[in-house]
């Protein structure tokens, strides 16, 4: 339908736009029969054709305006009264002091069809189109030849999908009115809808969801209250791989029904299935609200309310810094549910990584990121997994990492920044290695640090070597466990080789002024060698 009128019946019929227009031959006609001036009439008609867009409110104000006037069974004084009060409520804008007013109009004079239409449109203005449904339907019992409610009632049986319902209400029309364009309209348009729909069926059978989805969202456009069809495009939006789609258009089916249970649960479960788990426990909690025993909201509640908790307290246990905390309550989330979504696992063996990485476990964070990875390549986990290679010393595996996180985003900083590291540490490690030397771990503490200097100093102290080349290389071994003392025990120049750049370089000596310097005692050929721990 592309337009409405007001015919001799008083019709406001709704457009696909729910733009209401009136036609000023029927307007006059209602005009001479309630007294009112041509002037007065002209003046609204002229009004009507330059704002043929003009909004709903106003075409109701229009619409009472006429009607109101003496001439119209009104019923009581006291009727007439919330009447002319719903009236001026409507022209402020005050839709619920107005219906409030023709319920009492319409309690003081349920037999009159005005009544209950006028409250009808109000009730369209609220938006509340199955209490507007109910009235058309008790103006069509009162007076079965009003075809203004009955074109009103076609109108919103179409947008519901009762195409049956609304069929029959346009062909009654037609049958009084053959020519009335609204019900022409929209009779044509009930017919395309249902071949569109059988052929949607079709397609859905056949499993070609792409022809599907345009013509049920050609039907969604002319049925937009129909949950069915948005469920219909659900499913083949899923099967399409358009998992935010599919959950928008079930989201949007289950507000269109009352106590839909299944359909929240379905969602719910769709939502699960992404990994989303606070959304998906938000929608069950509300099917539960619904039903408190449903026989399969229930039990997927209780599975979603352990693995939200433990996921919590894991998120908890990372900001505190407590890292290893945090790696076990991911571990007891990923038991909870034995056939657990690929995506719920994902997220929660992604965070595990992490955890471990924090806790400079690098063999454990590597394997968590591998299973992660199993799943789903991200850049994310390929960055976290190349920084646990390289607290294993595993500097191609890392660079190699961080190379496949470039293939995804070439604009990935850390992935960058951490194979230009990783290059570096890889160079560095074959000259001299700071931490192979005093054989500590790249996570080891400085108390750690101090232990394994003392012990391998002791070990290749130059003086447990008289003579010869035994000598030599402990001296030479004693001046490189000297240095790694000096470099891993002061934070920044131990920053700065874990970066991959030696502080004590003799290339980096030239733009430092300031470096170790080895020979701060003597070593000869005979003699005792002094060295004092510090």
């Amino acid at each position: 339908m592309q337009g409405s009128h007001v015919r001799s019946s008083g019709v406001i019929v709704l457009d696909r736009n729910w733009v209401m227009r009136t036609n000023a031959e029927e307007t006059e006609s209602a005009a001479r029969k309630n007294g009112r001036s041509w002037e007065t009439l002209g003046a609204f008609r002229m009004k009507v054709e330059v704002n043929r867009k003009m909004d709903l409110f106003t075409i109701f104000l229009s619409w009472l305006s006429i009607a109101s006037y003496p001439g119209v069974d009104s019923g009581a004084a006291d009727v007439q009264n919330h009447l002319e009060m719903g009236r001026i409520h409507l022209e402020n804008r005050q839709f619920s002091d107005a219906l409030t007013h023709f319920h009492a109009a319409v309690e003081g004079d349920p037999s009159n069809y005005q009544t209950y239409f006028k409250r009808a449109l109000v009730f369209m203005a609220l938006g509340k189109y199955n209490q507007a449904l109910k009235d058309f339907s008790k103006v069509i019992e009162l007076k079965p030849d009003f075809s203004a409610a009955i074109l009103q009632r076609a109108s919103l049986l179409l947008k519901q999908g009762q195409l049956d319902q609304s069929h029959i209400d346009f062909e009654n029309v037609l049958r009084k009115e053959p020519h009335n364009s609204e019900a022409l309209g929209g009779y044509e348009m009930v017919e395309v809808s249902r071949k569109d729909l059988d052929e949607a069926k079709y397609y859905v059978d056949i499993d070609d969801c792409n022809t599907a989805v345009e013509l049920l969202t050609r039907l969604i456009e002319t049925c937009p209250w129909d949950s069915s069809l948005r469920k219909m495009r659900s499913d083949c939006y899923l099967s399409l791989g358009d998992a935010s789609r599919a959950v928008s258009d079930l989201r949007f089916a289950t507000k269109l029904v009352m106590d839909d249970t299944d359909g929240l649960y379905r969602l719910s479960s769709i939502q699960y299935q992404l990994g989303e788990i606070e959304d998906s426990l938000r929608e069950i909690r509300e099917c539960l609200k619904l039903d408190p025993e449903h026989k399969f909201c229930f039990p997927l509640y209780k599975k979603l309310k352990k693995i939200d908790k433990l996921k919590q307290d894991a998120e908890k246990s990372g900001e505190a810094g407590q890292f290893e905390d945090c790696a076990v309550d991911l571990k007891k989330a990923l038991k909870v549910d034995q056939q657990m979504p690929p995506m719920v696992e994902w997220k929660l063996r992604q965070k595990m990584c992490w955890c471990y990485l924090k806790n400079s476990d690098g063999t454990h964070a590597v394997d968590q990121c591998t299973l992660a990875l199993k799943l789903r390549e991200d850049g994310e986990i390929l960055c976290n997994r190349a920084e646990a290679y390289l607290l294993n010393d595993l500097f191609s595996e890392a660079i190699e990492d961080y190379r496949r996180a470039l293939e995804i985003d070439e604009d990935n900083r850390t992935a960058r920044e951490g194979m230009q590291r990783a290059q570096k540490l890889q160079k560095q490690a074959k000259k001299r290695d700071y931490y192979k030397i005093l054989n500590v771990k790249r996570t080891a503490t400085k108390q750690e640090i101090m232990k394994a200097y003392r012990k391998a100093a002791q070990k290749w102290h130059p003086d447990n070597y008289p003579d010869g080349d035994e000598k030599k290389i402990a001296e030479a071994k004693f001046i490189d466990i000297a240095a790694a003392k000096e470099v891993l025990t002061d934070p920044e120049k131990r920053q700065k080789f874990d970066q991959g750049d030696d502080p004590l370089d003799p290339e980096a000596q030239q733009s430092h002024q300031h470096g170790f310097n080895p020979f701060t005692f003597h070593f000869q050929n005979s003699g005792p060698f002094h060295f004092k721990f510090h």
